[in-house]
């Protein structure tokens, strides 16, 4: 065995490599090491499943034996992994993911490069994945409205609420208001039960689950009741002047021309407006009728302006994902 080693992430890793393809991790922490295993070494069983390498345990290390290039895959997931639950004290199913989907996109990408764009928030800190998120995430703190296009799963709403959350919580805004056009996915779902703000929930779900996922329940449902955090349809949006909030319209690419000419003219004094969509997943019947295409060309030469274009390659979610919407978008250019 080459005696070839390196100390990594503040000395708690070392990487020993042997000449038969094997890499050994050693944790020097075992409540690291246990932390990156997961219940019953459910994360590693992901890691591998994910990456397609043999992954074993031995004491207080992890074996892989793979190619030089997947080996070193697995190492760069694994630090990344322990870098997480140094963090946060956990570790979710979705961290795997991107783990693998971070260096899969980019293996030249380096995690230190990223600190200075990573969002801190209560639950956990969330770390842009990709280039155009790293850009996506500087306009969002420097530029006062921000336009998104890109397939789903590229982080559009997720970075969006969390640079709001912190803003909101560092007290540099007084309101977070998020909206959606209230447009059916496709499908008619008929009367809804309930008063107002009942019926439009459904509509709305994706953006109080970003919410929960980056601070604790009981405090956003808190937040909500004193009107802090507002999440209403698009079309309540008519007639207002926001001061002092960051405004987030999510799938923009359902509302019209009109529409987001409106949301947009809402801004106020130390305000910012975000608008996110996906051009490939217009529900309006008629599908000219869509205005976010049409923001970006009319708006994008304006300095206070950001566009950001994201595609395939940025996709966060399931390393399938990025293959699906990859190829539908083939599909569509033939």
């Amino acid at each position: 065995m080459k005696n070839i080693a390196e100390r990594n992430f503040k000395s708690e890793l070392k990487f020993v490599y042997s000449d038969n393809d094997t890499l050994s991790i050693i944790f020097q922490n075992n409540d690291i090491l246990l932390g990156v295993l997961g219940e019953f070494n459910n994360n590693i069983k992901q890691l591998e499943e994910i990456t397609n390498t043999n992954i074993h345990t031995r004491g207080n290390s992890i074996l892989v034996k793979s190619s030089v290039k997947k080996n070193e895959l697995v190492k760069n997931a694994i630090k990344f992994l322990s870098e997480q639950f140094i963090r946060n004290g956990t570790i979710e199913k979705k961290d795997i993911i991107s783990s693998v989907n971070k260096f899969m996109i980019d293996e030249k990408n380096n995690s230190k490069k990223n600190i200075e764009y990573i969002i801190k928030t209560p639950k956990k800190s969330v770390i842009p994945r990709s280039e155009k998120q790293k850009n996506y995430v500087r306009a969002l703190k420097e530029s006062e409205i921000i336009i998104s296009a890109g397939p789903a799963g590229t982080g559009k709403t997720f970075l969006a609420v969390a640079v709001a959350l912190t803003m909101l919580l560092e007290k540099k805004i007084e309101r977070i208001i998020l909206s959606r056009p209230a447009v059916e996915a496709g499908e008619r779902l008929g009367f809804l039960p309930g008063d107002m703000r009942e019926k439009v929930d459904p509509y709305l779900r994706p953006l109080y689950d970003s919410l929960y996922d980056l601070l604790d329940f009981e405090k956003i449902q808190k937040k909500i009741e004193v009107g802090d955090i507002e999440i209403a349809p698009l079309a309540f949006m008519r007639g207002r002047t926001l001061k002092n909030s960051f405004a987030i319209l999510d799938e923009a690419q359902n509302a019209t021309d009109t529409q987001i000419k409106m949301f947009l003219t809402r801004i106020g004094e130390n305000s910012k407006i975000v608008i996110n969509g996906d051009p490939s997943q217009i529900d309006l019947p008629n599908k000219n009728l869509s205005g976010l295409n049409r923001s970006k060309k009319l708006l994008g030469h304006l300095k206070e302006i950001s566009v950001v274009d994201f595609d395939y390659t940025d996709v966060v979610r399931h390393p399938l994902v990025s293959k699906i919407v990859k190829a539908y978008s083939d599909q569509k250019n033939e």
